[in-house]
């Protein structure tokens, strides 16, 4: 497939986009569950809980972090992650707006 013309789209249409493309690898669909469930940023190893390997999940992390879905802080030679609350409290506005668009109708076309 080419280079996509996000041009013919709205702003709207090309941010919802790159949320669900973020979010399209159940790899960090299980990085984010994990750091929800944290109480803290998580600085010790996600390879043990994720199950891949370092690399991998490092590239996740960046695409998560680059999506803005987490934050990310160095400390020493680790670095910590947490979920971005207020970036993740917008997507989830954005979706629900999304899905709000389809709500039930009285009528049914393709019958």
């Amino acid at each position: 497939m080419g280079k996509s013309r996000t041009d013919l789209f709205t702003v709207e249409q090309n941010d919802l986009a790159d949320i669900t493309r973020a979010l399209s690898h159940p790899a960090r669909i299980r990085i984010l569950q994990y750091l929800a469930k944290q109480d803290s940023c998580v600085c010790g190893d996600l390879v043990a809980e994720i199950g891949l390997a370092q690399a991998t999940i490092s590239q996740h992390l960046k695409e998560l972090k680059n999506k803005g879905l987490i934050k990310g802080t160095i400390e020493g030679a680790s670095v910590c992650y947490c979920i971005d609350l207020p970036a993740m409290s917008k997507i989830q506005s954005t979706l629900m707006a999304f899905f709000n668009q389809f709500e039930q109708k009285e009528i049914d076309c393709c019958t």
